[in-house]
């Protein structure tokens, strides 16, 4: 047991609540501070994408019991679908049997894991924005306006999970030896929705992920409970294709029925989301170091902002915490030492699913309409198959598994060579899944690649 500290979080987030509910079953006071509305008290905003639990996720739930009750408005997807134009739908499964990853709309989740840490004693104080902290007395400074007299308040520590623009961070830059840096995509997001039919079923296959691969620019649809689908297009800003250009009703309404054809009946609600909804952008945020002595800590968004292609920004913000609580485990009061090695394991782990998210987008907007890549993944899953502890997907290793994100990066990179090795063999399209191939991938397996 740690002796009980006074803790504020600053950002009521997914990772900021979860934090909120492991801090108050160690013990802890906790105040959560956010500049925003209560969430559970006004309209979803039009600018989120829907979350895609997997391993480490629902690893941090279950810690704290959570699990089961999260689960309850959860979809499970086992496979992508994938609809390519003037080609059949298709669909390529996730893993192996029983392994999903679940669809959950941020909006649901923030509102339950809200009530859930209410319930566990945290203390939320909503539409205060902390303008100004404290380093070295872990002080907040709160207020409704920048101009108007500020409320202090002193805490024994501070967490900031208030996202890719953290204030706490903010503050914590203008420190001496901090490292910064962001990277803004050049490709934006926007919301739209698919309906449900009027019996409340859902229009297409509940169990996928569904993925219209466009090259550049690409869309999404992901299940929601009541039977509508949350849907992400994402699109270059500026460009012949972009959001730029496709500027007015008619011309939305020809790009929806030229590239997505299959969803035709849907294009007039699509449209009027296109016009209504913002246009977002998608930033990689680095930074270190992630603390200030034994009083200040950055966890999730705040420490490590990632695009979302590979659906591990909140999974690798839960991984945040169960790492920290780990730490907590074992050095009991030692604050110092507990923020130090919560930030050395997890620094190269948060840059490693930074790099794979980046370059997912590219597999998922173009690759997995090509047949070489297509063929590359049954070779790949006919020989995890077969050799189940010398070859783990990489897609597998990041979603289904708790090995660090690091390792992911370094095997995967060395698997990438090996299957571009192998798919230079002649005939391969041919005798893909023969004995000559699972040998020579052995082969290949046991000789040094660099990567």
């Amino acid at each position: 047991m740690q002796q009980s500290k006074n803790i504020a979080i600053v950002g009521s987030g997914l990772v900021g609540s979860l934090l909120a509910i492991y801090l108050r079953k160690a013990g802890h006071r906790v105040t959560i501070f956010d500049r925003r509305p209560d969430v559970r008290k006004v309209e979803f905003s039009g600018r989120s994408i829907n979350l895609a639990m997997s391993n480490r996720g629902w690893n941090a739930l279950q810690r704290i019991g959570l699990e089961d009750e999260i689960r309850k408005i959860a979809l499970p997807l086992d496979k992508r679908a994938m609809h390519v134009n003037e080609k059949p739908l298709y669909f390529q499964k996730y893993g192996k049997e029983g392994e999903a990853i679940y669809s959950i709309s941020r909006g649901i989740l923030n509102r339950k894991m809200i009530d859930l840490a209410e319930e566990a004693g945290a203390v939320f104080r909503f539409e205060e924005k902390v303008w100004d902290i404290d380093l070295n007395q872990a002080k907040i400074y709160t207020g409704t306006a920048e101009t108007t007299p500020w409320t202090e308040y002193k805490f024994d520590l501070i967490f900031g999970a208030d996202g890719a623009f953290s204030r706490v961070r903010h503050k914590m830059q203008r420190q001496s030896r901090f490292n910064y840096s962001q990277h803004f995509i050049d490709v934006a997001y926007k919301e739209l929705t698919i309906p449900a039919n009027p019996d409340g079923s859902h229009k297409l296959d509940h169990a996928s992920f569904h993925i219209w691969p466009r090259g550049k620019f690409m869309l999404i649809a992901m299940p929601n409970l009541d039977g509508s689908f949350t849907c992400t297009l994402f699109m270059p800003f500026e460009g012949e294709i972009s959001f730029e250009s496709i500027n007015t009703e008619a011309k939305a309404e020809r790009f929806f029925e030229e590239y997505f054809p299959d969803i035709k009946e849907d294009i007039a609600n699509l449209k009027n989301d296109f016009f209504k909804n913002p246009t977002s952008a998608m930033v990689t945020i680095k930074c270190f170091p992630w603390r200030y002595d034994d009083k200040i800590a950055l966890i999730g968004d705040s420490a490590h902002a990632i695009v979302p292609f590979y659906g591990q920004g909140m999974n690798a913000g839960f991984e945040d915490i169960s790492v920290l609580f780990d730490k907590m485990e074992e050095y009991g009061d030692d604050w110092d030492k507990i923020f130090s090695e919560y930030q050395i394991a997890r620094k190269p782990n948060s840059d490693a699913i930074a790099e794979l998210s980046y370059r997912n987008f590219v597999e998922m907007s173009s690759k997995t309409a090509n047949p070489k890549f297509l063929l590359q993944k049954k070779i790949e899953k006919k020989f995890a198959e077969n050799h189940p502890s010398a070859w783990v997907p990489l897609y597998s290793r990041v979603t289904f598994s708790a090995h660090p994100y690091a390792e992911a990066l370094k095997i995967g990179d060395k698997q990438e060579k090996i299957m571009a090795e192998v798919l230079k063999i002649p005939n391969i399209e041919t005798k893909w899944d023969s004995v000559e191939i699972e040998e020579r991938i052995l082969e290949l397996l046991g000789e040094e690649i660099p990567v």
